[in-house]
C-alpha cells in the first residue's frame, strides 16, 4: 500500500494537492498525518518526517522502496503509474499548457501565498481587504489567477480548467480556499469554478476533515489570537 505523508489539513496547502488528486482519481493510498508543531530542527514534525524525506517537508509519497517528496514530482509519478486516470490532458498541447500553469504555481504567486496562508477554517475578509490595500503583490497575483483561469475555462468550456478534473485543478485547489478565506474579490465565473472544485468528492473530503481538526496552531495564525 502506497503511503502519503501530509501535514495538518487546515494549513498544509502543498499536502492538499496530491491528496485531493489521488482521492478524486480513485487512487488508493494510506494517509499518514504528521502534525505540525513547529518547523524547528528539533521539532517532533521534523524528527518524524526527516528520516523519510531528506528535506524534512510534506507531502511525501512512499510507494514500496520509492520515496517521492516534491508535489509536482508526485503528480508526474502518479500520471505515469496510472495512465488510465488521464491526470494530464490527452492532447499534447494541452498537457504542455497544464504543466506550464502547474510550474507557475509551483514557483510563483509568492505574494498571495506568503500573505494569505491557507486556513480553511478561518473567515478573514477584513484581512484580505487590508492586504489588497497594503500589499500590491497580492492584487497582482490575484489578477494573474483570474486571467489564467478565465482563459483556460473559456478555451476548454469547463467545468474544470482543462475540461475534466486533473492535476491542474488539484494544484490550484488551495488557491480557491484562500480566495474564500480572505474574501478576495473575483468574477462570478471564477467563484463558480471554485465552488465546482470544492464540491468534488475528493476536495470536499479534504475540506470537511480540515474543518473537523480543531487544531489551532498559533505560528500558523498571523491574523488571529488563540480562542
Amino acid at each position: 500500500m502506497r503511503k502519503l505523508y501530509i501535514g495538518n489539513k487546515n494549513y498544509s496547502s502543498w499536502s492538499m494537492r496530491p491528496w485531493v488528486l489521488m482521492k478524486q482519481a480513485g487512487i488508493v493510498f494510506e494517509e499518514v498525518m504528521v502534525r505540525f508543531d513547529s518547523f524547528e530542527a528539533a521539532s517532533k514534525f521534523k524528527s518524524t518526517i526527516g528520516p523519510i524525506n531528506p528535506v524534512a517537508k510534506v507531502p511525501v509519497l512512499v510507494d514500496g522502496d520509492l520515496v517521492v517528496w516534491d508535489t509536482l514530482a508526485i503528480a508526474e509519478y502518479l500520471a505515469e503509474t496510472f495512465p488510465d486516470k488521464q491526470l494530464w490532458p490527452t492532447k499534447a498541447a494541452d498537457r504542455a499548457r497544464a504543466r506550464s500553469v502547474c510550474a507557475e504555481m509551483h514557483s510563483g504567486f509568492g505574494g498571495l501565498r506568503g500573505n494569505c496562508g491557507m486556513n480553511i477554517e478561518a473567515s478573514l475578509p477584513e484581512v484580505g481587504a487590508k492586504l489588497l490595500r497594503e500589499q500590491p503583490e497580492v492584487g497582482r497575483d490575484l489578477e494573474r489567477i483570474v486571467q489564467m483561469w478565465s482563459g483556460l475555462l473559456d478555451a476548454h468550456g469547463g467545468p474544470m480548467l482543462f475540461g475534466e478534473f486533473g492535476i491542474a485543478d488539484a494544484y490550484f485547489a488551495p488557491i480557491g480556499t484562500r480566495i474564500k478565506t480572505y474574501g478576495l474579490p473575483v468574477p462570478a465565473a471564477i467563484m463558480a469554478y471554485i465552488e465546482r472544485v470544492q464540491a468534488l468528492p475528493g476536495v470536499k473530503a479534504w475540506i470537511d476533515e480540515a474543518l473537523a481538526e480543531k487544531d489551532f496552531l498559533q505560528f500558523e495564525e498571523p491574523y488571529r489570537q488563540s480562542r
